[in-house]
């Protein structure tokens, strides 16, 4: 767990694959306004993966409620992305007390047919990162390797820096979790209550392949007093190509006036 800025405490969760070096691209700006606080998902960034470990929404939701709490970090505002989303969400349901604020950042788990079973896309970005995480770190330097890796999750991926590029493919190569993770999902999805007394913000990109509108974005299954925001030319990671939106739209759920 990372903490860092003074205010009220943000709790970031990243997504499947990825760790907290994610949200490089904002945290310093939060720094500014909240208690910034960034953690691993088990097998995931420095979390080890535990043999047997429950990998379901739900159970990653309990053991980020449980970290907090031995942390002392009772009341805190909530972001997350993709299954940091839905994880995210689950909080809110589970602990609703002690969530102040919830934004979820191409949130996955808001789609009305579950997955039975992993689609053929998800085992590219792992076994491409998995096996060129040695020639990554010269690769990364010329734009037709940064293509391959994030072409498909920004249409902004030219505008990517080395080290976000790079933080990405070091995260997805060592994510034991990654598996774990999809089959935790399977079956599964978004359907428990957040109640009002929680602002809700759900963030999508206008061109999210990884979650796209016809089949992940069900606004049925998002709490009915949620902000439903669509950014422009923004894909699966909008606080990689839209960081200041997000920063916004973070303080407007918060309360904070900017």
């Amino acid at each position: 767990m990372e903490k860092s800025g003074a205010g009220d405490p943000l709790v970031l969760i990243h997504g499947m694959g990825s760790a907290s070096t994610a949200w490089k691209p904002i945290r310093s700006t939060l720094d500014k306004d909240f208690s910034v606080i960034s953690l691993d998902l088990p097998g995931h960034g420095k979390t080890p993966l535990q043999r047997g470990e429950s990998m379901d929404p739900y159970s990653l939701a309990l053991k980020v409620l449980d970290q907090l709490s031995e942390e002392a970090i009772d009341s805190f505002h909530l972001a997350g992305n993709s299954l940091g989303g839905w994880i995210a969400m689950e909080m809110a349901a589970i602990a609703p007390i002690r969530v102040r604020s919830l934004v979820g950042i191409a949130p996955a788990g808001l789609w009305l047919n579950p997955y039975n079973a992993r689609y053929p896309g998800t085992a590219r970005a792992r076994f491409l990162s998995k096996y060129t995480i040695k020639l990554a770190p010269t690769m990364l330097h010329f734009a037709p390797a940064r293509r391959l890796g994030f072409a498909d999750v920004s249409p902004r991926w030219q505008e990517f820096s080395y080290e976000l590029c790079l933080d990405a493919v070091i995260a997805m190569s060592s994510a034991q979790g990654y598996y774990p993770a999809w089959d935790g999902m399977l079956l599964k999805r978004f359907d428990r209550h957040i109640p009002e007394s929680i602002p809700v913000t759900i963030i999508f990109g206008d061109s999210d392949r990884t979650l796209p509108e016809t089949s992940c974005q069900e606004k049925s299954l998002a709490p009915k007093h949620a902000r439903w925001i669509i950014f422009p030319e923004t894909g699966h990671a909008p606080m990689w190509d839209s960081p200041y939106d997000v920063i916004d739209e973070i303080r407007k759920a918060a309360g904070i006036a900017k």
